[in-house]
């Protein structure tokens, strides 16, 4: 196998597959998700993959057939009806309150609109993503795949400000709320986050959104798992203690396989020494903040009992700590009883 260039911090799908990227193939799990159909929410810690899974989506539903060749799903997907994909994420910027947060979908809305050659007369955040959604379905005579990335980041952003981050979770929930009526005119639905928040206080009668966040067949979507790591990247591994690789970077699970996290694996590859390059980059400030008001004894993780409700429960006025370090990836499963 020849050397390949590592993606470190690439969240562009055609770009991994067209400049010599190393690639983990999860097409297919993909195909598994859109072969059960449905609306879906996955939940995952800061830099395990969320967003290019949903740029290999969006890619998939557009047909881009050259991108996929060579994958699991490439003889398995109809390349001949490509399907219309709006996209939203609120991955980049802080929005601390109300008015940026409106301001911020609105602009989302008009680039979707004009991506996919659509008009919207609507004025209401409400009214107008409701109005892509039915004129894309007219426009192009296929049902609309609906991805949102970090759709919980605002809320998270200002969550040691209950005032503020209640008003935002109410400024989305006007967004969120549109996919409950949306149904004729959608195929498929993909909402990823770090946090749960629960579907009373956030999706508003969306209640069959599925949420796969512990689902076992789900639980190597994101992240690489032993064999990734061995073939895939079996060009970078000479120099490097294989058992240390896993000492220090596998273990995250989800309920099934557990998988190694990828920013720490590239940045070991590339910089050829065993540091914590996720913990270092990737720690929320309102988790330090939170567990420093709340006095957690952070020695007592190993031995953590938790029910599993509790880690699912997760809201602006109601955050459990083991939710809390669960959902932002400092805790993981070892054990069901």
């Amino acid at each position: 196998m020849t050397q390949r260039k590592l993606p470190i911090g690439v969240q562009s799908f055609e770009k991994i597959r067209t400049g010599d990227y190393y690639y983990v193939d999860k097409t297919s799990y993909i195909h598994r998700l859109i072969e059960q159909a449905g609306y879906y929410f996955l939940s995952r810690p800061r830099r395990f993959g969320k967003s290019l899974l949903l740029d290999t989506l969006h890619q998939l539903f557009e047909a881009k057939e050259p991108l996929f060749r060579g994958l699991f799903i490439h003889n398995k997907w109809d390349w001949s009806r490509p399907r219309p994909v709006i996209r939203l994420g609120f991955g980049s910027g802080v929005m601390n309150g109300r008015e940026l947060l409106d301001q911020n979908i609105h602009e989302q809305l008009n680039e979707q609109a004009v991506r996919l050659g659509v008009t919207l007369v609507n004025q209401t955040i409400g009214g107008r993503f409701a109005e892509l959604i039915r004129r894309t379905h007219e426009q192009y005579g296929e049902r609309v795949a609906v991805l949102i990335d970090e759709y919980d980041k605002p809320i998270l952003d200002n969550i040691t400000n209950a005032p503020v981050a209640t008003e935002l979770r109410e400024g989305l929930k006007n967004l969120y709320s549109v996919l409950k009526d949306a149904d004729p005119h959608l195929c498929f639905c993909l909402l990823t986050g770090v946090s749960k928040f629960s579907k009373v206080s956030l999706f508003s009668g969306l209640n069959n959104l599925n949420d796969i966040t512990l689902d076992a067949p789900f639980s190597a979507i994101c992240g690489y798992t032993e064999q990734d790591v061995d073939t895939v990247f079996a060009p970078e591994l000479a120099g490097l203690d294989r058992e240390q690789i896993k000492t220090w970077y596998n273990g995250y699970n989800w309920g099934g396989e557990a998988v190694y996290n990828p920013f720490d694996v590239l940045l070991l590859l590339q910089k050829r020494e065993f540091r914590a390059y996720w913990f270092e980059s990737a720690t929320p400030t309102f988790l330090v903040k939170m567990l420093a008001e709340r006095g957690f004894f952070t020695p007592q993780l190993d031995r953590l009992e938790s029910p599993l409700n509790l880690l699912g429960r997760f809201d602006v006025d109601d955050i459990s700590t083991e939710a809390l370090l669960f959902q932002t990836g400092y805790l993981t499963i070892r054990r069901k009883e």
